[in-house]
């Protein structure tokens, strides 16, 4: 399957001012799987040590951090020369030994001819507790689930992929129920790469719902086997009410309903963990529309998103046979789905908020900046176009122009674009680079 990343780490393999690379993401994203056909695809061979599988191999960076003695071990531990314009060494799961992050100075300063990279799903959180991180020494690519436009390449529909490329909104428009039902498709499959392959070995939604609850499991046992003891309870008390605060008509993050009479300082470790270990995403809230977005969060205002739009499918335990039922899915959790479906095809490169006026009665799902550009984006389930809280925010800023995606098709009018949810990922991008 193909995936956007490869461009960036084909950017990195040949740039002049390569440092060694970690890619961090959650578990079962795809990580080890996209290191090792880089490493296939474009070097003469690739030496790969999994330091949560090789234990013995921890201790490689405690004599010291000389990166000749500890290619001279790899050699020896895997049978295959090293060569450094030819080879490339992959440091899976990197936070479990010891040094091994402090180590990726040493090679930099010393061997950063090396095409090192590291990943690990832990490594969130591992950064953020390390105190010897070698700042400026490294170089970071954040992988996420598989987003709709990947998702489009791996079924092989190359061509309702290429006119989305193209914006060719015409043409577009005449495939419009062909887009619509993998939209639906998408929705409830998701992005994790297991649940994919079996979307497109032609699996039932049974199995590939199977795959997604062993997910789940997979990150509920992480909470219990790497998360700190006294923090287990609440990180799972914030997980398990994901699905019921989206489920709300104010969608805003409410610790209440987690337990009666919490406050934020009772959660705010859990709600770090859960960040840091890319299983949620925090949107705040913003009443304004100035530049920098940042500076006019309210840090104490904000909603809750998960890393991806199957796995709260399989959270609320949405049915397969909804994917039939017209456009349900897309209302699913008061619009929820469609709202974490928007912020899944945003979120890599932009920081997402959301605006409300002071009184709450207007709210437009996501505000964010396109280069000097604010961007106002109302996401509306199916082709319900009513745009009462986006008239509000123009009214009130009307030096902005405003966007809203829906299941209808793409038009620009004086003060609004609407762009189809299908072809809402490229659109900013690519307007940037024509």
């Amino acid at each position: 399957m193909k995936r956007d990343i490869q461009k960036e780490l084909l950017k990195w393999k040949t740039s002049n001012k390569r440092k060694p690379l970690l890619i961090y993401g959650a578990r079962q994203v795809g990580k080890t799987w996209i290191m090792k056909q880089f490493g296939t695809t474009h070097f003469e061979n690739y030496v790969y040590i999994n330091f949560e599988k090789e234990k013995q191999l921890r201790t490689i960076f405690d004599q010291d951090y000389n990166p000749q003695r500890i290619i001279k071990l790899l050699e020896i531990h895997s049978s295959q020369k090293i060569n450094v314009d030819k080879t490339l060494v992959i440091f899976d799961e990197i936070q479990e030994a010891p040094g091994g992050l402090t180590a990726l100075k040493y090679f930099n300063e010393d061997f950063n001819s090396l095409h090192l990279i590291g990943a690990g799903s832990l490594l969130g959180i591992s950064l953020k507790q390390q105190t010897s991180f070698p700042v400026g020494q490294v170089q970071f690519i954040h992988l996420y689930p598989m987003n709709f436009m990947e998702f489009l390449e791996a079924k092989n529909e190359t061509g309702l992929h290429e006119l989305l490329i193209d914006k060719d909104w015409d043409a577009i428009k005449t495939f419009k129920e062909r887009y619509t039902q993998l939209l639906k498709e998408y929705f409830y499959v998701g992005g994790m790469p297991e649940a994919v392959k079996y979307c497109v070995q032609n699996e039932s939604y049974t199995e590939i719902r199977n795959v997604q609850l062993n997910i789940l499991k997979a990150y509920e046992q992480d909470f219990s086997k790497h998360a700190p003891n006294e923090i287990i309870p609440r990180i799972k008390m914030i997980w398990n009410s994901v699905v019921s605060q989206l489920a709300k008509e104010n969608k805003k993050f409410i610790y209440g309903q987690i337990k009666e009479g919490a406050r934020a300082k009772d959660f705010e470790l859990a709600l770090s963990w859960l960040e840091d270990y890319g299983l949620i995403y925090k949107v705040y809230r913003t009443n304004k529309a100035n530049l920098p977005l940042k500076a006019y969060h309210d840090l104490n205002v904000f909603k809750l998103y998960v890393l991806d739009i199957g796995l709260l499918g399989a959270l609320g335990n949405i049915q397969p046979s909804i994917l039939l039922d017209g456009h349900q899915l897309f209302n699913e959790f008061k619009g929820a789905m469609t709202e974490q479906y928007v912020l899944q095809m945003l979120i890599q490169e932009r920081n997402l908020n959301y605006w409300s006026n002071d009184s709450g009665a207007a709210e437009v799902d996501y505000i964010f900046e396109n280069k000097n550009e604010i961007i106002p984006l109302e996401v509306k389930a199916a082709e319900n176009l009513r745009s009462k809280s986006l008239k509000t925010f123009y009214e009130k800023n009307k030096n902005v122009h405003c966007y809203r995606t829906s299941l209808s098709d793409f038009r620009k009018e004086e003060w609004l674009t609407n762009i189809p949810l299908y072809g809402l990922q490229l659109f900013w991008k690519e307007n940037n680079e024509s």
